[in-house]
């Protein structure tokens, strides 16, 4: 039977596409001097499409046979993700500015991975989740290698390939044999027959899918033991390049994550959650205590988004609405203070040329001392310390553990913060408590950069004490999947 499409429901999404049609047109004519004009078309489109987002909050819709739903879930992420896109494509401005990089192709694939972005939350559909993720993945295959000669970037496009195939291999088979068991693709049909009782050996092949989808999920989230190309990919790729994957790209495999864990795959609870259990452990362990070896900032802050992506995890432990809005609330924290932590590292690459720890040298005495406070907020946030937004995220975190009866996760989890904050506290004090040498470059900022750290590192600061909306939102949010 024919269903009339609801083109309202998926407006946003239409925006963007045909921006990112007009972002490679538009590029096509331009001559070589203007091609940093694709930018603002691709700022504009971004802001039309965040606009017609907000219009559809407090609307509940449905259109591709259910494939596609808009509810609070799904405005949530949409919100954040073309947030995220606003600032990533502002310091990729700033980035690219030299006319050395091809914008219009940089600004059409990132387009093009936000696009995925924002399918990713709406899609109810196995079908829908697969190709919502290979469109947030494909376009960052190229653009982590986007600095076509320095080898480092290179590698990263390489080894992020060669990883994201093999993960969605495996995560297509498991969603495969989902298929063959259930007979449907729509994720609330596929948890109607699961939560039935199986023939032995069929509910060890759904047990058998679930664990391949996780893995393919785990690459995606970087956990471990699926982490190993986002050090190397993020230390290659251009900055804003890792920014977005540490960020958006990341929340969208947590966004499908949870659809399939608490739509599709509830009734076996008992067989995934100990696997979440095991990764969320494994994860922020081998994540801090790997990031305290690395004098690199980017990839302190590669191992550092591994670790947070372990504290996240055992939210998915907690299989009740208190462990949907810790993750849901966690997410939009972290991603809020590690968004501004990489604006900063880029900025401070472009005066200095340099990504290690030697280039935050007495940053606060070179010129640097309202980016030096403001990364020393953001990387203090990621600790965990009171009062920033760090700790209220992670509060809810570790509480929704403990009301899950999750002790010794939860243990764990404290003592690798406490392990975290050695090695942003290392940062900080390389920037503030040791001198400068005759070497180390002066550093100034744009009035416009600024800004924007300052901006987050204010919303980071201040959200520990204005955080109830934002908490009233991940609650309409989790409501969704309460049932």
């Amino acid at each position: 039977m024919n269903q009339a499409i609801d083109y309202t429901a998926i407006l946003p999404e239409l925006i963007l596409a045909g921006t990112i049609v007009l972002v490679l047109v538009v590029d096509a004519f331009l001559a070589p001097a203007r091609k940093w004009m694709a930018m603002p078309i691709a700022f504009a489109g971004v802001v039309a499409s965040l606009i017609a987002t907000l219009t559809l909050i407090g609307e509940d819709r449905s259109t591709f046979g259910g494939a596609f739903v808009v509810d609070e879930f799904a405005l949530l992420f949409k919100v954040f993700f073309l947030s995220v896109a606003l600032l990533v494509l502002m310091v990729s401005f700033r980035y690219f500015r030299d006319g050395h990089f091809y914008q219009g192709e940089f600004y059409f694939l990132v387009l093009t991975s936000f696009l995925g972005c924002l399918l990713m939350p709406s899609s109810r559909d196995l079908l829908m989740l697969f190709i919502s993720l290979e469109l947030v993945s494909a376009p960052g295959f190229v653009i982590a290698a986007f600095r076509k000669s320095d080898p480092r970037s290179n590698e990263a496009g390489i080894k992020f390939f060669l990883f994201g195939v093999l993960s969605t291999a495996v995560m297509l088979y498991g969603m495969s044999l989902i298929y063959g068991l259930t007979g449907s693709l729509n994720l609330t049909e596929i948890g109607r027959v699961l939560a039935t009782p199986l023939p032995p050996g069929r509910e060890t092949m759904a047990q058998a899918a679930i664990l391949f989808i996780v893995a393919g999920f785990a690459f995606k989230v970087s956990a471990v033991p699926f982490q190993f190309w986002a050090p190397d990919t993020y230390e290659g790729a251009p900055v804003p390049v890792a920014a977005f994957l540490a960020t958006a790209s990341k929340a969208a495999g947590f966004a499908g994550l949870l659809q399939l864990m608490f739509v599709a795959f509830p009734a076996q609870y008992e067989f995934w959650t100990p696997i979440f259990a095991v990764l969320s452990i494994l994860t922020m362990t081998i994540g801090n205590f790997v990031a305290l070896q690395q004098r690199q900032v980017v990839r302190l802050l590669a191992y550092s988004s591994i670790a947070h992506a372990g504290y996240m995890l055992m939210g998915l432990v907690v299989l009740s609405h208190e462990g949907l809005r810790a993750v849901l609330f966690y997410l939009v924290t972290y991603y809020l203070m590690n968004l501004g932590a990489f604006i900063v590292v880029m900025l401070v690459a472009i005066q200095t040329g340099r990504e290690d720890l030697e280039a935050y040298r007495g940053l606060a005495w070179r010129g640097g001392a309202l980016p030096a406070v403001t990364l020393a907020v953001f990387l203090f946030s990621l600790a965990g310390l009171p009062p920033l937004a760090g700790f209220i995220g992670k509060f809810y975190v570790f509480a929704a553990g403990i009301q899950g009866g999750l002790y010794v996760p939860v243990v764990i989890a404290v003592l690798n913060s406490v392990v975290s904050l050695y090695y942003y506290a290392r940062v900080v004090k390389v920037m503030f408590l040791d001198q400068p040498e005759p070497g180390d470059a002066r550093v100034t900022f744009r009035l416009a950069d600024l800004g924007v750290v300052s901006a987050l590192s204010l919303a980071t600061t201040f959200l520990v004490v204005q955080f109830g909306w934002l908490l009233r939102m991940v609650q309409d949010a989790g409501r969704v999947f309460r049932g």
